[in-house]
């Protein structure tokens, strides 16, 4: 039930995003065009939504402590895991939230074999991480 509501909330804010302000909600492109010099007029927006993001993640963790999972790394494999994602991010021309919920919702071919991609280095992951 708790991923049922998560994903409608992801699926609202994207679909705000997108017709209040003509913005897809992929969160890698909003933080690096919000952390960019040269703003396209967007920066409000962008920096909005990141707030709002942030903001919720601590609403929801003080109005329901657990919900979020517990913290299974540590320091090293979080940085080093983010900074993956990063390159992932970067190489993929976009995030699992702009390709997997904006982008296969337009219907972009590029997207779908994006979370093709994503979806199945994901499961390798977990299954080599889950054999160690």
């Amino acid at each position: 039930l708790r991923a049922l509501f998560g994903g409608v909330l992801i699926g609202l804010a994207a679909a705000i995003a997108l017709i209040a302000n003509g913005r897809i909600a992929g969160i890698s492109g909003t933080l690096g065009k919000a952390l960019h010099a040269d703003d396209d007029g967007g920066r409000p927006f962008r920096v909005a939504f990141l707030v709002g993001l942030i903001a919720t993640g601590v609403v929801g963790a003080q109005l329901v402590p657990g919900a979020f999972g517990a913290n299974v790394a540590g320091t090293a494999q979080l940085a080093i895991a983010g900074l993956l994602v990063g390159v992932g991010t970067t190489l993929g021309n976009g995030c699992t939230s702009g390709h997997g919920v904006c982008g296969i919702s337009r219907g972009s071919k590029r997207s779908l074999v994006a979370v093709i991609v994503f979806m199945g280095t994901a499961m390798v992951t977990v299954a080599v991480r889950g054999a160690l």
